[in-house]
């Protein structure tokens, strides 16, 4: 057999190193610009907002936590569909998935290279921003190629090194103004509320990027809802916590453009101010290395199951990664990195998502139906929390601008040819056998 001389995945991922992917895979740029956005909308009472989307994004989580559990191979959202609901809804989700990759690498990598801008201010100019773009991505690539255990050791490091400084930033500012803090009502209308919650969403998303290589998970039935639940309560506590000393510190949050430097500035003076900037370097750069380690395994996983060209499958016979997908992976982010801004690169990716965490919702009933006695983690009252997210879900698909529904219909289109392709290829392998 041909498949018995391919080089196989090698399961070296545990519990706490999923963790640690997870919650890499949640904090990237989004907290150290968010505070301010939320303090304009909501005012004293912005920290409510952080729980209730911790709470609408839980629900979320807790269908993946489920229906993930269920597979052991790599593939994530993409795997989950293509199994559940058929090839189509699989290639759909798997554009979707890919594209929220792709995206959100780009516009990590683009805030980087602007904090960067702190230290060095030609940074931002075109030839050098294309010079650190490259490197940086490139240097990930050659780290990830190298084998799954060195990538997902880069991704537990840069995950502990970004939470260090957010830690410092947090207890310092609740030692010097933790008195000044206080969370009151709020004026705002409803739909300050919705537009609060629905940021920081995007803020809580990233986690199903996670679950993609679990081909090298060792237990994917119990370290899934295990790494799912443990970040959500570590990003939660984050998210909150650093926002209330914002409101300790500044009299005006909604005022700042880079609030949790201002802030740090306020109690640690302007080595503070230059630890949280390099704190957000480490964020974003600790958010690309989880990117490589998790998104090449989605391509992978498309091309096992032949919705994708063979080659993407292709496994270093040395290293036994999926090599093609990740340097595939490393040029189109590197190409959007460059072409487009983090705003261009942060729409897309916030568009795709939504899609990917309605259908995995979905997937839970459907699986319930088809695989009463999976051996897999139960939730409990899994209908309920399927039926909430993907109402959830919709309120969000709601809030699309034409500019939104515009991409989402142009990647539907080539998903569904990249579908009739694959349809087709499949159709005709028989009779070349």
């Amino acid at each position: 057999m041909s498949d018995s001389a391919q080089p196989q995945l090698v399961r070296a991922i545990g519990r706490w190193t999923l963790a640690a992917l997870v919650v890499n895979s949640i904090i990237g740029s989004g907290i150290f610009g968010m505070p301010d956005d939320i303090a304009r909308l909501l005012g004293p009472a912005a920290p409510y907002a952080y729980l209730i989307a911790a709470a609408g994004i839980g629900i979320i989580m807790a269908c993946f936590a489920e229906v993930g559990s269920q597979f052991r191979e790599a593939g994530g959202p993409y795997l989950y569909a293509r199994e559940t609901f058929g090839q189509l809804a699989g290639v759909q989700m798997g554009w979707f998935a890919w594209l929220v990759r792709l995206t959100s690498a780009a516009a990590n990598a683009n805030i980087f290279v602007l904090y960067l801008g702190e230290f060095w201010k030609g940074a931002t100019s075109p030839a050098p921003r294309a010079f650190i773009l490259t490197l940086v991505l490139c240097a990930l690539a050659v780290v990830n190629v190298r084998g799954v255990r060195a990538g997902a050791q880069v991704s537990n490091f840069f995950t502990a090194a970004k939470l260090v400084p957010l830690a410092i930033f947090v207890v310092a500012g609740f030692w010097f103004v933790g008195g000044k803090i206080s969370v009151g009502a709020s004026p705002a209308g409803m739909s300050d509320w919705m537009a609060a919650v629905l940021a920081l969403i995007f803020a809580y998303g990233g986690f199903e990027a996670a679950l993609m290589p679990m081909g090298e998970v060792k237990d994917p039935r119990r370290d899934t809802p295990f790494a799912l639940f443990v970040a959500l309560a570590v990003c939660a506590v984050f998210y909150s916590l650093i926002h209330l000393v914002v409101m300790g510190a500044l009299a005006d949050p909604g005022a700042s453009e880079r609030p949790l430097s201002d802030a740090a500035r306020v109690f640690l003076g302007n080595a503070g101010a230059g630890l949280v900037a390099l704190g957000a370097m480490v964020s974003t750069y600790g958010y690309l290395s989880g990117q490589f380690v998790s998104a090449p395994r989605l391509t992978y996983a498309f091309a096992e199951r032949r919705d994708f060209p063979p080659f993407f499958a292709a496994v270093h016979p040395r290293f036994r990664t999926p090599y093609v997908s990740i340097l595939v992976y490393t040029v189109l982010a590197l190409s959007l990195a460059i072409y487009g801004s983090f705003i261009w690169n942060a729409i897309l990716s916030a568009v795709a998502r939504l899609f990917t965490y309605g259908l995995v919702c979905a997937a839970l009933i459907r699986l319930r139906i088809a695989r009463p006695h999976a051996d897999s983690f139960r939730l409990p009252a899994g209908w309920l929390f399927a039926l909430a997210g993907m109402a959830f879900c919709v309120v969000m698909v709601l809030q699309m601008n034409r500019d939104h529904l515009k991409i989402v219909l142009a990647v539907t289109v080539v998903a569904s040819l990249n579908w009739l392709l694959a349809r087709r290829g499949s159709s005709a392998a028989p009779s070349a056998s």
